[in-house]
């Protein structure tokens, strides 16, 4: 019989990796685990920026916390910082995969194409191919390489947690922005699969979707630079939420800690967890 804590003693101690840990979630999903009593290391592509996180993190909730430079979406990187890591600070328990966002050239004008046009230099027939690429790597590559990196100790030692961190875009694509939506749908189809893949090592994959947050990489089209006000898209955003508002980068925190616990989820794998205010669950009207 599997004996069972309903409570968080769990995470204390153990080593969890995030990567994009210099973002604005990535920081607010580090600090929840710092409080939590958890050793975090921030992957940031920036170094100096990792550091500087890790340092803040440590500072604010008295956890241990390091900093190391990676490239997400680059496995001789990652396989460097895995090194540096298994030797300054220890066997790795827990991957959060967090590196992610959009671009502006992979983001379209307009909203959608009208019979008959002939200027489509706004639309996808517009997009820089190089842009989409981009956004589609760092998103989707940049979950599965440090997935390959850091899980196979994990594998070897029979237990472990991954947490992907996905989109509303993956269960419904919004418009505009077709390079981050495809790269977050298949996150989630690959948080499937690599659950079902390593249950029996006894790894756990989930994912959480959060619900939308102002962040640098979609400032740009949902508040006006000029005004501050919010632009017609962020308007639509907030009408479609049923909680009419933001989210805070701090709620997804919670479920983030639910789902990094054997003890409070020791037999979910598999699952993607919408921390959206209610916008999955809305039809519109």
């Amino acid at each position: 019989m599997i004996m069972i804590k309903n409570d968080f003693s769990d995470l204390k101690g153990k080593v969890a990796v995030i990567t994009g840990g210099g973002g604005v979630i990535g920081k607010s999903l580090a600090k929840g685990m710092g409080n939590a009593g958890m050793i975090v290391v921030i992957l940031d592509i920036n170094p100096d920026r990792g550091n500087a996180v890790a340092a803040e993190i440590a500072a604010e909730t008295g956890c241990q916390a390091y900093g190391f430079g990676a490239d997400a979406t680059n496995k001789e990187s990652l396989e460097t910082a895995r090194e540096k890591i298994l030797s300054d600070v220890g066997n790795i328990d827990i991957l959060i995969n967090c590196a992610g966002g959009n671009k502006p050239t992979a983001t379209t004008a307009r909203e959608q194409v009208i019979a008959g046009e002939s200027d489509l230099s706004d639309t996808f027939y517009g997009l820089d191919i190089n842009g989409f690429d981009d956004v589609f790597s760092l998103n989707f590559r940049g979950t599965v390489l440090p997935t390959m990196v850091f899980t196979s100790d994990m594998v070897k030692r029979g237990k472990g947690v991954v947490l992907n961190i996905s989109s509303m875009n993956a269960f419904r694509p919004l418009t505009k922005i077709p390079a981050y939506s495809a790269a977050k749908a298949s996150v989630n189809n690959f948080t499937q699969w690599l659950a079902v893949h390593l249950a029996p090592a006894g790894v756990r994959i989930n994912a959480i979707a959060p619900g939308f947050l102002l962040t640098n990489q979609n400032r740009f089209l949902l508040i006006d630079e000029k005004s501050g006000e919010m632009t017609p898209r962020g308007a639509k955003i907030i009408s479609a939420t049923p909680m009419g508002r933001y989210a805070e980068p701090e709620e997804m925190v919670g479920t983030m800690l639910y789902l990094l616990s054997d003890n409070l989820s020791g037999f979910i794998t598999g699952v993607v967890i919408p921390v959206d205010g209610g916008f999955s669950a809305f039809s519109g009207v």
